[in-house]
């Protein structure tokens, strides 16, 4: 039987760091460190601050593009310091670790996690971590307890009990009814296009959907080229999700909108 992790030695990067300072740098220091051979791959350092619900959806959209065996790290992390948990687990061949506020809700709060265990934090010392500071547990705390997954030097059972219970997600599912299927938009990219929390499945109950959004009815098409710049459209992008795009212009901008704007499918 195939065990449930074997680790490949990758490890992803997701916070609301930004690249001012030296956040980042220190973080994959850790992880060296303790694992020489890490290959680190930053997913995004651009989430919103304090928001885990766009690193949340970052993680469940992006982490099949890895290999199995990936150890995936998220720091979006306002309870820094406090009581709330550090939460890791296994999904489908790849391992997450990262506070216990929403984030790993939608892959961890799934029925098909393999295993969901809460670190030990007054067992640190077990782990080679003394005196974590206050205030980055992502360095001091996540960094080298990812790179101890990465390497295969511990396992998530290692690192403390078992759980079920975490913090759900900062974001609703979206809510279907026969006619109509309301969601929300989680992020936009470089571009100004509106990523929704809405994907491919969803949309089949649709023969021919048509998106209310801003104040505007957009239709469904496949590409950006299929209407004249400057139209509104929407589409099943590369990360199988509801888009609202404009296209060769910023959707956000067109329409007002950001994340958590609310987005209507109906039946056209």
């Amino acid at each position: 039987m195939k065990p449930p992790f074997v680790p490949s030695g990758v490890i992803t990067l997701t916070t609301d760091f930004g690249h001012k300072g030296p956040f980042v740098a220190t973080m994959k220091g850790m992880m060296l460190r303790q694992f020489a051979a890490a290959k680190i791959i930053d997913l995004t350092h651009e989430i919103v601050v304090h928001w885990p619900a766009e690193a949340a959806f970052w993680l469940k959209h992006a982490y099949r593009f890895f290999p199995e065996g990936t150890v995936h790290v998220a720091v979006v992390d306002p309870g820094v310091g406090t009581e709330r948990d550090i939460i890791a687990g296994l999904y489908r061949g790849h391992a997450f670790i990262a506070p216990d506020n929403g984030q790993l809700a939608p892959i961890l709060g799934s029925s098909s996690a393999e295993a969901v265990h809460r670190v030990d934090l007054e067992g640190l010392a077990a782990f080679g971590i003394h005196n974590p500071s206050a205030t980055f547990h992502g360095r001091d705390i996540i960094a080298p307890l990812a790179a101890q997954l990465a390497s295969g030097a511990r396992s998530v059972r290692d690192l403390g009990p078992a759980t079920r219970e975490i913090v759900p997600s900062w974001v609703d599912e979206p809510v279907a009814t026969a006619s109509r299927l309301s969601g929300v938009v989680i992020t936009v990219d470089n571009f100004g296009n509106l990523f929704t929390n809405i994907d491919r499945p969803l949309l089949r109950r649709f023969k021919n959907p048509v998106i209310h959004a801003g104040g505007h009815d957009i239709p469904l098409r496949r590409t950006y080229a299929d209407v004249e710049p400057g139209t509104y459209l929407a589409l099943l992008n590369s990360f199988d999700v509801l888009e609202i795009a404009r296209a060769e212009q910023s959707a956000a901008r067109g329409l007002g909108l950001s994340r958590g704007a609310p987005v209507v499918v109906t039946e056209g």
